[in-house]
């Protein structure tokens, strides 16, 4: 069974946070717990999610807020992980907070996995233009939840069967991407 690597983002994703229920009710997810999430350091987040995947290659990634930046920055440094899919959720923009801007730039290079931005047109932390155009340069898929918000409890997101909808499509749709191989498109239904 393919694993799925949950990465929250800044201040983690407690109950009753979607990646919270997913990782309490799924058994092949596993959430990954990064050191200090109230003031997060990008190489000891990136190290540990790295480590999380040398243990279970061929994981789905599923990343929200600064979780969805952190799998592009490991993506962009360390292409030969592998990685079946990453699931990039509201990523969340490193330049609207000095405790996320260690994260900037947000890499721009084709990520080398199947991937899935899903974004919200009023999400505070990333406009959906520069979502649209970071799922673009990632090569991507872009799913676009309408007025969503961030995509969190705040928003009315609790346990969110959609995004497993989302992920369980990215994991149907792809075996483990070989390093350096370009992903060709394919059809999510858009879900909330």
């Amino acid at each position: 069974m393919t694993k799925t690597l949950i990465i929250p983002g800044l201040d983690g994703s407690p109950a009753p946070h979607w990646q919270h229920w997913w990782a309490m009710t799924d058994q092949s997810a596993l959430l990954v717990d990064q050191a200090n999430r109230a003031a997060p350091r990008p190489e000891a987040w990136e190290a540990e999610v790295a480590g999380a995947i040398l243990l279970h290659p061929g994981s789905i990634l599923v990343g929200h807020s600064l979780g969805a930046v952190l799998i592009a920055r490991l993506l962009a440094k360390w292409p030969q992980l592998q990685v079946a899919g990453a699931l990039l959720v509201a990523p969340a923009e490193p330049a609207r907070s000095h405790r996320l801007a260690s994260f900037s730039p947000v890499p721009t290079l084709p990520l080398g996995v199947p991937a899935c931005v899903v974004a919200s047109r009023n999400d505070p932390w990333m406009s959906f233009g520069q979502a649209a155009a970071l799922a673009r340069c990632w090569q991507a898929r872009l799913v676009d939840l309408g007025f969503a918000g961030h995509v969190n409890v705040a928003s009315g997101y609790g346990p969110w069967p959609g995004g497993l909808r989302l992920r369980d499509a990215l994991r149907a749709a792809w075996a483990p991407c070989i390093p350096g191989q370009t992903p060709s498109e394919f059809t999510l239904e858009r879900r909330a």
